[in-house]
């Protein structure tokens, strides 16, 4: 392989990876605050074709993006609700979310399918975009990646140096104690939850905007499910979220670029690439808890445990 197609190569897994990041990101929110979402793969669905129709409307990818975002954030809120105010089984809830969202999206979108929209385009910044190797990789992208790469700092900040988000980790760790403190465990839990699923969104708005310009059914062809895998991968942690990210977008773009080049692989064995490795990688982070940290497990304490209310 030459080295340009190797740039090219790492050009796109860097692309691939930016919607898997930011739905991590989103997801990792989410778990923080005690919540498990399982309906990551519906809420991108939606949140693509929310995003796709807005800008096939208004010719806005801004609007767009913001579109894909709320969309997420409403689904996820609807999820909070279910699990916050009924009680009910957040895996079920998930689960349910994602058979809605990828049929709902379907449903809607049929009427669009293989029509284009503008979306965001390579910019190449000025100076960085001129350095050897690394300009061509990292800085000829379009906007919504260079977003990516502030992505994981900015929850890094947001779940470590902001009252909100050290409150957001209480609830996590111990609502009870989040209670004592005078904080309100059901209100952060779903603020949690829906800036989790606006960045969700995001990556679901990637999807349509910037990753293939039109709209097609399937669109979130599996991301949802790597991204809850990826949590796990990254042990909880925002910088481990892009080493991961960036790990399973090479796949992508690579089981892609063999596809294209009319290698006598099976296709239906490089689309199985990326899961396969999903597979692996849990396999590695459940070795790893178990060995490493003793038996201790990184998530929070309370995931997936509901607040019974009071009285």
């Amino acid at each position: 392989m030459s080295p340009e197609l190797i740039v090219a190569l790492l050009a796109a897994a860097v692309q691939a990876a930016a919607p898997i990041l930011f739905a991590t990101l989103g997801e990792m929110i989410s778990e923080k605050a005690g919540v498990l979402n399982l309906g990551v793969e519906g809420v991108m669905a939606i949140a693509a074709f929310a995003a796709f129709i807005t800008c096939h409307t208004t010719g806005s990818a801004v609007l767009g993006l913001l579109a894909g975002g709320f969309a997420g954030a409403l689904l996820c809120g609807l999820h909070s609700l279910v699990c916050q105010v009924f009680l009910g089984n957040q895996v079920v809830s998930g689960l349910a979310l994602t058979i809605f969202g990828v049929g709902l999206s379907n449903f809607l979108g049929t009427p669009y399918v293989g029509q284009g929209t503008a979306g965001f385009h390579q910019i190449a910044l000025p100076l960085l975009s001129d350095i050897p190797v690394l300009g061509a990789i990292f800085f000829r992208q379009d906007s919504m990646v260079y977003l990516a790469y502030f992505a994981p700092v900015a929850v890094w900040f947001f779940l470590n140096r902001t009252s909100l988000g050290l409150g957001l980790r209480a609830t996590g760790e111990m609502p009870a104690a989040a209670a004592a403190a005078g904080l309100n465990p059901q209100r952060l839990r779903a603020l949690g939850v829906m800036g989790g699923g606006f960045l969700c969104g995001l990556g679901g708005a990637y999807l349509s905007l910037a990753h293939t310009h039109l709209w097609t059914t399937g669109l979130s062809g599996g991301r949802g499910w790597v991204a809850v895998a990826l949590v796990i991968f990254a042990f909880w942690r925002p910088g481990r979220a892009v080493i991961g990210a960036f790990l399973f977008g090479g796949v992508m773009a690579f089981q892609l670029r063999l596809q294209a080049s009319g290698t006598n692989v099976p296709s239906s064995l490089l689309l199985m690439l990326p899961y396969a490795l999903t597979v692996i990688v849990l396999v590695f982070s459940a070795a790893r808890a178990k060995y490493l940290k003793t038996g201790r497990s990184a998530a929070p304490a309370a995931l997936g445990v509901n607040i019974e209310p009071e009285g």
